[in-house]
């Protein structure tokens, strides 16, 4: 999510007239410079062994990598004001070249980079860093979050001002969603791993097996093979589709054809597959979690369940499957709360952010 975010705000600022370079990490099989959609993009290998996932000795390679690529930009391309997505480590790339260089520098933090976003993987390693995080904020000329629950994560943390600006989307031309087809197509967007609940969410339709629905699987990761032993317990295989990763065009595709996203997280920033099925007009039924409540209204255009609360994710799925008028509703109410996140508007957000930086 935070990685498709960068990559449209540079598109957008470029699409505006900026000029834009990124500095990232490399892998074997990518160029190490190409232009993406208007942006030109550095990359220096870093050893990242997944494009898909970054353990923490991997962002501190990226770090130790990027730090001379990093200044040579400042220095020779020199830079109006550069853009940190993840305020860690990025941030701390940042902060080491404008105290070497003086070009400022903007934070945007999605979840993971905050104290508290995701504490059972972050917190002890937040409390080693807390000197170094606390200056990296300090410093920064302008601060955003992505989400109303990181801007509250943040401040809370750093005593500082954050500005939202909520993750965006291209609308396009997507037309008023369709009634849902009798067979319900229920779809999940994400990495199969203890965060997005995978196990879960094959327990709760487990429940529901009962009624006439289908599933759509989208991503991959380190429960995979345990997702599919228990579709095959609860004897559900046949009902759903295992696709692994896809890329945006197939993504959208599915979305389109499909009448429910699910979401069991035990915590997000700003879910961008939340928001992409909101363009789609599908009902979102997801974990009540703060993340969430930017793009879910409970009873609106979508449900909010408690956190793995089994019984009510099977009696509100079993309500809503079961009650046409109610799911017509929520796929219209989210197809239209898709505008909410309109990229265009986002995008000056962003620009109207870095200008103000740049001058200071």
């Amino acid at each position: 999510g935070g990685g498709r975010v960068a990559q449209t705000v540079a598109e957008q600022l470029a699409a505006r007239g900026h000029e834009v370079r990124v500095q990232t990490a490399g892998m074997r099989h990518l160029p190490a410079r190409e232009m993406v959609g208007g942006v030109d993009v550095f990359r220096t290998h870093a050893f990242r062994a997944r494009e898909d996932r970054c353990s923490v000795p991997e962002m501190g390679l990226f770090c130790a990598t990027s730090l001379g690529p990093v200044l040579r930009h400042c220095r020779e391309w020199q830079p109006d004001v550069m853009h940190a997505h993840f305020a860690m480590p990025t941030g701390v790339l940042a902060w080491w070249a404008r105290r070497r260089t003086g070009v400022p520098y903007v934070l945007t933090a999605h979840l993971g980079d905050v104290p508290g976003g995701v504490p059972e993987q972050t917190d002890r390693l937040f409390r080693l860093v807390a000197p170094v995080a606390r200056r990296v904020w300090k410093e920064a000329a302008a601060v955003t979050a992505v989400s109303s629950f990181v801007q509250e994560l943040a401040e809370r943390a750093y005593g500082r001002k954050v500005q939202r600006i909520l993750n965006g989307i291209e609308l396009g031309d997507v037309p008023a969603p369709a009634a849902a087809a009798k067979t319900r197509h229920l779809v999940f967007v994400g990495r199969f791993n203890p965060q997005k609940c995978p196990l879960f969410l094959i327990d709760a339709l487990a429940g529901v097996q009962d009624l006439d629905w289908k599933l759509t699987m989208i991503g991959d990761g380190l429960l995979m093979a345990a997702t599919r032993r228990q579709a095959d317990f609860y004897k559900l295989t046949p009902r759903i589709e295992f696709t692994g990763w896809l890329k945006g065009p197939a993504v959208q595709s599915r979305l389109a054809g499909a009448d429910v996203l699910l979401m069991p997280s035990n915590s997000e920033g700003l879910p961008v597959a939340a928001i992409e099925a909101l363009k789609y007009g599908l009902a979102v039924v997801a974990s009540d979690i703060p993340g969430v409540r930017d793009v879910v209204i409970d009873g609106v255009n979508g449900l909010r369940i408690p956190v793995g609360a089994a019984e009510d994710w099977i009696a509100r799925l079993r309500e809503l499957l079961n009650d046409d008028a109610r799911l017509a509703a929520m796929k219209r109410a989210s197809w239209e709360k898709a505008r909410d996140f309109d990229l265009a508007r986002i995008a000056a957000q962003y620009e109207q952010v870095l200008v103000a930086a740049s001058r200071r």
